[in-house]
């Protein structure tokens, strides 16, 4: 008898180092204080805090420290790209920051048009919420019974970096605690 481990869903996860997050951090709450475009598109889709999601899409070329953050996913995205034996060098696509208010949450999303996605957790303060990966499977299962394992839950810490496929199912779980998390997502296209 043997069994075979088919299509296996990978999640890079590396921790970059600390001393890019503390002038990341200061950028981010400069942004939620200015940019009143994105404070307006989070007030009206009801985004617990601020991103700049939907407002500003240069930020590697208004601030160096994003640049230098966009080069080293840009390394991460290719390292990932090479273990699933892609011959695409994925580009940097774009690139958004978070500050999530304390209890704040996003429903499970994918991210269409592109090929990878990721987070990079800058503070994140007791209580903040987990991001939860769905197993990608759960649509086709029809009539199968229930089973552990179909979601795998992922405890943020500062400075770790996740990347996965874009197609991947995920959501960020409501925090218990009151203080901000701070994150900068992202994508990638081919």
């Amino acid at each position: 008898m043997s069994i075979r481990r088919l299509f296996p869903t990978l999640l890079y996860d590396v921790a970059i180092d600390d001393a890019l997050l503390p002038e990341l951090a200061h950028s981010i709450r400069s942004l939620a204080a200015d940019d009143e475009a994105g404070q307006r598109w989070s007030e009206e889709h009801r985004f617990a805090g601020y991103t700049s999601y939907a407002s500003l899409n240069d930020l590697p070329l208004r601030d160096p420290a994003f640049a230098d953050l966009a080069r080293l996913l840009t390394r991460h995205a290719r390292r990932l790209a090479a273990q699933l034996s892609w011959d695409a060098k994925p580009r940097l696509d774009s690139l958004w920051v978070n500050l999530l208010a304390g209890g704040g949450h996003h429903s499970a999303h994918i991210h269409p048009h592109s090929i990878l996605s990721g987070t990079l957790y800058v503070e994140v303060p007791e209580g903040a919420g987990a991001i939860r990966f769905e197993d990608p499977r759960l649509p086709m299962m029809m009539a199968a019974p229930t089973r552990a394992g179909a979601f795998h839950t992922v405890e943020p810490r500062p400075g770790m970096l996740l990347l996965w496929e874009s197609w991947l199912r995920h959501e960020v779980l409501p925090g218990t605690g009151e203080a901000e998390r701070l994150s900068i997502s992202f994508n990638f296209a081919a």
